[in-house]
């Protein structure tokens, strides 16, 4: 996704897997099991959708003290548990200041009225046939410019959302085109940070890697294109006059002008020029707070609760907009649920999900677990096709786990490269598995740091828009039919 910690390939290489001797197998997946189970009752027998707002998180607290105990009573130190656990907090730095940063840029964007101009001129341009399709589409061309999904989600995202929820489309629907669109275009691009992780994992060339790639990847996100498609053509949107309607109430609150386009238009050119993330996020929140008192200037005399515009209120409403809630009122009773943010504050019931999902996470590191489980899922694969299997298996593991999508490409791909290439498999065998199972299945589990980021930016929960990734959860599917038919499967040497 890749996302935009930016690991690099020395600290990739230098990344630490504990193995722990001591450990058997059925002990390693005791944590796991524990976790399971109680979020499995969490989430469908008490609290639903509501799981995220602080229960599931303390689950995973209790995860990670159950793996503790499985380490004391295998002479595992309360230091390396803690050591591992910082490491973990650490590697998620970047990715909660971009959290805060999304949150601070999504305030200013709506107070600016760039979001509801989006939102105006895609409900004019943005038939709802055609509109998931054009989601995958938009958004797989946005990631591939800027090599992130995440960058794709915090901006043109947001606004396809607002446009869904005017027109009366699924907003799971929705979010899942948009991830589908944006990990298509995150995996291919040579900006993002997953790509060139990948390679460096399994000893492949980056350009090799993209071409190779290219064959389970091309055909999975016309399939999904297919399906929005179909599914376009079958859902029933809002009529002509609710829409006119809706664009008449966006009017009426906002100064609506297509110069307000320059602000996105801005942000995305600096991070296609490589400019880092929270660099491109910070610029793009500054350039819309001046947008907001230029063509804005009611709306930020309402966020400060001030009467007219100084400087002392137009600083107050800016901040308030980037901090905490806002909300800007409409003449349409829909759209007013539509036109708020909760700032950065909104973002912090997020981080706190990647934070106690990080501790579990170090725990099960620090015991050997990981190491444990992946070595377990070696051990079984005799043939190619096993050998495939037991990558996607990882994988998928890892990421629910460790909760890291990085976890997920740099431990399989440690633990597997030896194994390829006794096979007599090229790395980038290797390299597209990782990609297809590791990069976008990480997503689809709600306490991974990426799906705990994309439910938290688009505001839809991994639940909604499980279904509905289909590029993400069909991907894995597509590089095992790819090793159980033989396509494509390149060989070091030819076989007598």
């Amino acid at each position: 996704m890749s996302d935009d910690k930016n690991i690099s390939k020395i600290q990739a290489d230098d990344q630490q897997i504990i193995e722990n001797a001591e450990l058997s197998l059925w002990e390693a997946f005791i944590p796991v099991l524990f976790l399971v189970t109680l979020l499995f009752f969490n989430v469908f027998f008490v609290y639903g959708d509501d799981a995220l707002s602080g229960s599931n998180q303390f689950i995973l607290l209790l995860g990670a003290a159950v793996a503790a105990m499985v380490g004391f009573r295998n002479k595992v130190s309360y230091k390396l548990m803690m050591e591992e656990i910082a490491e973990n907090v650490r590697s998620t730095s970047s990715a909660i200041l971009i959290l805060l940063m999304v949150g601070a840029l999504a305030g200013t964007w709506l107070i600016s009225g760039i979001i509801p101009t989006m939102i105006y001129y895609g409900l004019q341009i943005l038939h709802p046939n055609i509109f998931l399709a054009a989601c995958v589409v938009i958004c797989a061309l946005i990631s591939i410019a800027t090599g992130s999904s995440w960058t794709t989600s915090a901006t043109v995202g947001i606004a396809l959302i607002g446009i869904a929820e005017s027109l009366g489309i699924s907003l799971g629907m929705t979010a899942g085109a948009v991830l589908s669109g944006a990990y298509f275009g995150d995996k291919m691009s040579p900006l993002s940070d997953t790509t060139n992780l990948a390679p460096a994992m399994a000893g492949a060339n980056l350009f090799d890697h993209i071409k190779y790639m290219a064959w389970t990847t091309v055909p999975t996100i016309l399939v999904t294109l297919v399906i929005f498609i179909i599914i376009g053509f079958t859902i029933d949107a809002k009529g002509s006059p609710q829409i006119s309607e809706d664009l008449a109430a966006i009017k009426g609150a906002f100064n609506i002008s297509p110069w307000l386009f320059v602000v996105p238009a801005l942000v995305i050119f600096m991070i296609v020029k490589k400019t880092p993330p929270l660099i491109a996020l910070l610029a793009g929140t500054l350039l819309a707070a001046i947008a907001a008192l230029i063509a804005q200037p009611n709306l930020v005399i309402k966020a400060a609760g001030a009467e007219s515009l100084n400087f002392i209120s137009g600083y107050k409403g800016i901040m308030n907009a980037i901090t905490v809630d806002t909300a800007v009122e409409t003449s349409s009773a829909e759209l007013n649920d539509l036109f708020t943010s909760g700032g950065m504050k909104g973002m912090l019931g997020t981080i706190w999900l990647i934070l106690c999902a990080m501790v579990f996470g170090g725990v099960m590191d620090a015991i050997g677990a990981l190491a444990r489980i992946t070595n377990a899922l070696l051990s079984v694969a005799t043939s190619v096709f096993g050998l495939f299997a037991s990558t996607v298996l990882s994988c998928l593991g890892l990421n629910a786990i460790a909760s890291d999508q990085y976890l997920a490409l740099v431990i399989p791909g440690k633990m597997f490269k030896q194994a390829y290439e006794d096979k007599g498999l090229a790395p980038v065998n290797l390299s597209r598995t990782l990609e297809d199972s590791g990069t976008v299945t990480s997503v689809l589990i709600p306490w991974n740091t990426c799906g705990a980021y994309q439910s938290g930016v688009l505001g839809v929960s991994v639940g909604e828009y499980f279904i509905y990734a289909i590029f993400n959860w069909l991907s894995p599917f597509t590089t095992l039919l790819f090793a159980a038919i033989g396509f494509k499967i390149k060989m070091l040497t030819k076989k007598n």
